[in-house]
C-alpha cells in the first residue's frame, strides 16, 4: 500500500483512487491507496508497495523519496477479518511526474491536498449495509469521495502524525 504524496497548489496532495466495482474483490469500488498484495518476487513491502502502485496507477517510485512506513493494520472485508496485515508506506513525488495510467482494477484517481482531508468539516459518517445489517462507519467526504473503513483508519493516522496539514489552526 502505498500513500504518494506531491506537493499541490497549497501545501501537499494525497493520490486517493476509487477501486473498479467487482464482485469477487471484498473493497470493490472503494476509495484507497494503491497498491495490494507482495508477490513472492518482491523482496520486501516497500518493492510491493512500488510494483503495485505502477501496475495500478503507472506512477513509478522506484526513484521516489520513501519516507516511511506507518503502523501495520489488520485487513478487514465484507465485515470480516481477512487473515492479512496491511503495511502502508509513504512516498512523496515531484510534481509534473508522467501522466497517471490507470489499471483495470481501478475506477479513477484523484489527488486531494492534505489540508482538504484533515479539515474537520469533512468529517462524517457512512452507513455500510451488509447482509441485511446496517453498520455506521466513520467518514471523510471530500473530492466527491467517501473515505471509509481501512483508508479511512490509515489516512487519520497518517493525520495524526503530522504537525501542520496545512490547515489555519
Amino acid at each position: 500500500m502505498a500513500l504518494v504524496l506531491r506537493a499541490g497548489g497549497v501545501g501537499l496532495d494525497l493520490l486517493l483512487i476509487q477501486r473498479t466495482e467487482h464482485p469477487a474483490d471484498p473493497w470493490s469500488g472503494h476509495v484507497a491507496f494503491p497498491g495490494g498484495r507482495a508477490d513472492p518476487d518482491d523482496v520486501n513491502l516497500v518493492a510491493a508497495a512500488i510494483r503495485e502502485t505502477r501496475e495500478e496507477v503507472g506512477i513509478d517510485l522506484g526513484g521516489a523519496e520513501h519516507i516511511g512506513a506507518l503502523d501495520e493494520l489488520q485487513a478487514v472485508g465484507r465485515m470480516r477479518a481477512m487473515g492479512l496485515s496491511i503495511a502502508p508506506h509513504v512516498f512523496a513525488i515531484t510534481p509534473g511526474e508522467a501522466p497517471l495510467s490507470l489499471s483495470d482494477e481501478v475506477a479513477s484517481a484523484h489527488w486531494l491536498p492534505l489540508s482538504v482531508l484533515a479539515d474537520p468539516a469533512v468529517q462524517s459518517t457512512y452507513l455500510h449495509e451488509h447482509e441485511g445489517l446496517r453498520y455506521t462507519f466513520p467518514c471523510i467526504r471530500a473530492g466527491g469521495l467517501v473515505i471509509w473503513g481501512l483508508t479511512h483508519q490509515m489516512l487519520t493516522g497518517f493525520l495524526a502524525l503530522l504537525p501542520d496539514p496545512g490547515l489555519p489552526r
